[in-house]
């Protein structure tokens, strides 16, 4: 029985392996995923034969010019889009976004919704994710997995909403509702966290084992990789950089606390304080893209209000990064969202503040990339984390049979 349990483990880690490697790097010859994952051709062609016969992996003819031995083309193998569907939703302020994901990764769906979420009750907010799934769903198969992002903190389980600053309504059970009426995994995620992973899919050269992203919009928010695993709080998604204090007894953040980061390098924040507004002045919501660069351009030309709100905001993120920096050495750095179209406004103050912290004392191993936009990455992100633990779901049956054939 032992040895038909290792055997058993043996081949679902094989199995694993070889969906990861069609699943990073595309359609692949037998000969291509040996490679990859160092196994045996013979190992591979009965993992795949078993994978195709389950509608797992299809045969496609490879690309051209990939040619077998004897100049034949090779028959390439990639995952099946009928094998399952998977459902991913972002709920961010007054917006949500859902997309039905084939098992190969493409979308076959999108949704997208405008939602008073500031005022809509609970049952409301519910009630609309519950309906953007259902017309993903609707005429086809129900989605194996749910992967909701949402803006704010969700708990260390990834089933409940506890926080966000979109919604007066706290600790939302969105896994235990959602499973229950669609009957499938769901998983709850803070959206920045999403925007990480989708990184490491993205770019592993650059993010790989640790990095930091964060995301500049109307909140401030933080997804961390250490040593190749996504970090989380104990309690909670973790993370929370745009609510670390900055200043105690500070400016008004969303979250009702004073001196929080965000509350002086959020989007709202750059606004009020380049209008002049009072620091505890309530924080406007839903900033526009267009005004954000229309501010960015106006500090370029003139050494005024603009620029300093630009300033202040990247020295309260410098300060932040360098409290990081000094718990987690520096990493590679990616900056999300809106904010980043103006981040040659905010990296000079951004590395004078990180040169202030014990965190500074690496500098040289600080470096900055930009992507503006990070919807795409949330769902990409999102998509990931439900295909992945799918792949896992199937590596497993044959498995699990094998070790019932063992111990009768």
């Amino acid at each position: 029985m032992t040895v038909g349990v290792r055997h058993d483990d043996l081949r679902r880690r094989n199995r694993a392996m070889v969906l990861a490697a069609v699943r990073r790097l595309g359609q692949l010859s037998r000969t291509e995923i040996a490679a990859a994952t160092e196994l045996s051709n013979s190992t591979i062609s009965a993992i795949s034969a078993d994978l195709i016969a389950e509608g797992t992996l299809v045969e496609a003819k490879a690309p051209e010019g990939v040619l077998a031995r004897r100049g034949r083309p090779q028959v390439a193998l990639g995952l099946n889009p009928a094998r399952a569907s998977v459902a991913v939703v972002v709920l961010t302020l007054n917006q949500l976004w859902a997309t039905l994901v084939a098992y190969d990764g493409a979308v076959t769906r999108e949704e997208t919704t405008r939602l008073p979420t500031l005022t809509m009750g609970r049952d409301a907010l519910v009630g609309a994710v519950v309906d953007a799934i259902e017309k993903l769903a609707s005429g086809g198969q129900p989605p194996a997995r749910i992967v909701l992002a949402v803006q704010g903190i969700t708990d260390a389980g990834g089933t409940r909403m506890l926080w966000s600053p979109i919604t007066p309504h706290a600790d939302i059970a969105f896994g235990p509702l959602l499973a229950a009426r669609f009957d499938a995994p769901v998983t709850v995620q803070n959206d920045c966290n999403m925007i990480a992973v989708a990184l490491k899919w993205r770019w592993p050269q650059r993010y790989r084992d640790d990095f930091f992203a964060i995301l500049l919009s109307d909140g401030i928010g933080m997804g961390l990789m250490q040593k190749g695993q996504l970090f989380t709080g104990t309690h909670s998604s973790g993370g929370e950089f745009g609510h670390m204090i900055h200043r105690p007894g500070g400016a008004l953040c969303r979250c009702g606390r004073l001196g929080c980061v965000e509350a002086y390098a959020g989007s709202y924040a750059v606004v009020r304080a380049a209008a002049g507004g009072g620091e505890n002045d309530a924080p406007p919501a839903d900033i526009p893209e267009a005004e954000i660069e229309a501010l960015a351009d106006r500090a370029r030309a003139v050494d005024g209000p603009e620029r300093a709100a630009f300033m202040r905001a990247g020295e309260a993120i410098g300060y932040g990064l360098g409290s990081l920096f000094a718990l987690f050495d520096p990493a590679p750095v990616a900056v999300v969202g809106p904010g980043a179209l103006a981040f040659d406004m905010l990296e000079q103050p951004i590395r004078e503040a990180i040169a202030q912290t014990a965190g500074g004392q690496h500098s040289g191993a600080i470096s900055f990339a930009t992507e503006p936009d990070e919807m795409p990455l949330i769902r990409e992100g999102s998509a990931m984390t439900a295909l992945t633990a799918l792949d896992e779901e199937i590596s497993a049956p044959v498995a699990a049979a094998s070790a019932r054939r063992e111990v009768a």
